[in-house]
């Protein structure tokens, strides 16, 4: 079974900066896609941003755009979140995510994605 485990959360000041780190490990598998969600208190869940392995094409919520970047290491199975200029509103617990298959239009739905792992907390003071 795959497992992702997340790190890199934490409690920080607005404008501070994180970087959240994301590794598959178990069974493996052709990723087409790993991304991230995340789900405030008292919010629903929601689509943060996803990265396209095969065309190295990358995903944005309106929300993050041009203060968050998404990476990887295809060959080690990582994804990475370069979160800058944070705001309390980023305040939420963040989802690491893995697809064996990408569609363009599901990219930002969370029933396009096989594995899940546990999150990591990301608080934002201001």
């Amino acid at each position: 079974q795959v497992q992702l485990v997340e790190s890199g959360g934490g409690l920080v000041q607005a404008g501070d900066s994180l970087r959240l780190s994301c590794a598959a490990s178990g069974r493996t598998f052709s990723s087409a896609a790993m991304g991230w969600f995340r789900q405030a208190p008292g919010k629903e869940r929601e689509f943060v941003s996803t990265i396209n392995w095969s065309a190295g094409r990358t995903y944005y919520a309106d929300s993050v755009k041009g203060r968050f970047t998404i990476s990887r290491d295809n060959a080690k199975n990582t994804v990475f979140l370069q979160m800058n200029s944070l705001k309390p509103e980023d305040t939420a617990d963040y989802y690491c995510a893995a697809s064996t298959y990408f569609s363009s239009a599901l990219y930002a739905r969370g029933v396009m994605y096989n594995y899940w792992g546990q999150g990591t907390q990301v608080t934002v003071s201001s």
